[in-house]
């Protein structure tokens, strides 16, 4: 055979070879083109997961953030970045850690730029990944927006002074501040099981309307302030405050004054509940790159193009954990991370902070490197510390981190 010939022929060989399979695609729907599930089991059911958390405004009705007119460029960055991690006793880099964890979408920006843009189970730029918790940490920015506005004069009022359907109530009783920091002592139980507080919350708020679901929680275990304790129902206090404070939905007042400004290239979708206000805990959706414009607004300090979009006092506030009283650091408010203003604080001196969401769904956050992660995914278990994906995840970032800096 000539050599034309055999190296047409190796060329058509590597043709022939199947994609790398990444984790688990069986199970999570591939022969079935990933399909979309219904209202009743897109959030437990593996089999629609992908398809899912990639396209949940095709299931739930929804409020819409506008894209920018002019999208802020995420241009390539030049030359061939070195990304490896630690873990398990082996040097590893990034397509590794996409061959072992069930991650839809991964980009790592640095200054800008796009070091690593990756997508699994067929899913593409255009698609719209749900946020989970991630939702928090931007219901946060909406407060901090509220009070340089003047429409909160202090987070240290009540919640009630704002909203006079909760008063007397535990939570209505309780500072914006504490709520902000998840510490109002209220009793409250979140295990993604079906049968916890959460589920019953939820199942009270669509029946009831978010005021009477939230007035069902009245024991106060511990003094407010004192104790970290997550619970996704002191976000939805935050959404209720804001509407009433705003006198609008989240999604309109943040377009505006966050969506917009920032420079994002596609709508975001936001899921709202019976009674019109936002999920807030959750149920936010955009693309992963648009996540990654949110985490390049955060490491600057919440300024874009060299305007403040987020009060950069505020937002220090909410994400260093030197600003925090010792019940929310890191390894107090959990063994690990310290909890801020609904963000994750980092372990460490530097301040680095994240956004998480159940099933893998993080944007972690280094400013003084100019360094942001989005991690987009689909998880074995709500709980990621409950498998590898947690741990390998954190080997991720501080991997990259160690890549430009140090901890």
């Amino acid at each position: 055979m000539r050599p034309g010939r055999i190296l047409l022929s190796c060329f058509l060989g590597v043709l022939a070879l199947p994609a790398l399979a990444a984790p688990d695609e069986d199970l999570l729907g591939k022969a079935k083109g990933y399909p979309v599930g219904t209202r009743s089991n897109w959030f437990f059911d593996e089999g629609v997961r992908v398809g899912s958390f990639s396209h949940l405004d095709e299931i739930l009705p929804h409020n819409i953030l506008s894209k920018a007119a002019s999208p802020l460029s995420l241009p390539a960055a030049g030359g061939d970045a070195k990304l490896a991690y630690r873990f398990e006793n082996q040097t590893l880099t990034l397509d590794d850690f996409l061959a072992h964890q069930r991650v839809t979408g991964l980009l790592v920006i640095k200054d800008g730029a796009v070091l690593f843009e990756r997508y699994q189970y067929d899913r593409k730029p255009a698609d719209r990944f749900i946020s989970h918790s991630m939702a928090k940490s931007i219901v946060s920015l909406a407060v901090g927006m509220a009070v340089a506005e003047g429409k909160i004069a202090s987070l240290d009022d009540l919640v009630s002074k704002y909203v006079p359907k909760l008063a007397g109530s535990a939570y209505g009783e309780t500072t914006i501040r504490n709520v902000l920091r998840m510490s109002s002592g209220v009793q409250f139980s979140e295990a993604y099981d079906g049968n916890d507080d959460l589920t019953r919350f939820v199942i009270a708020r669509n029946r009831e309307g978010s005021i009477a679901a939230l007035r069902e929680f009245q024991t106060r275990e511990v003094e407010q302030g004192t104790r970290f304790h997550y619970a996704s129902s002191e976000t939805v206090i935050l959404t209720v405050l804001l509407h009433a404070v705003t006198g609008t939905t989240l999604s309109e007042y943040l377009t505006a004054r966050l969506w917009q400004p920032m420079g994002a290239e596609a709508d975001a979708t936001w899921v709202r509940s019976a009674d019109g206000t936002e999920s807030g805990f959750g149920n936010f959706n955009a693309t992963l790159r648009d996540y990654g414009r949110l985490g390049m607004l955060l490491a600057n300090d919440g300024a874009v193009g060299g305007k403040q979009i987020v009060p950069k006092d505020y937002l220090l506030d909410a994400t260093d954990w030197h600003r925090q009283p010792l019940a929310f650091q890191p390894r107090k408010a959990t063994s690990y991370f310290g909890y801020g203003y609904q963000f994750w604080l980092y372990p460490g001196e530097k301040r680095r902070f994240a956004l998480l969401g159940v099933y893998g769904q993080s944007v972690f956050v280094d400013p003084e490197l100019k360094l942001v992660m989005v991690v987009t995914a689909v998880a074995k278990n709500a709980n990621v510390g409950k498998e590898s994906f947690a741990t390998e995840r954190d080997a991720v970032w501080r991997g990259i981190v160690g890549t430009y800096g140090s901890w």
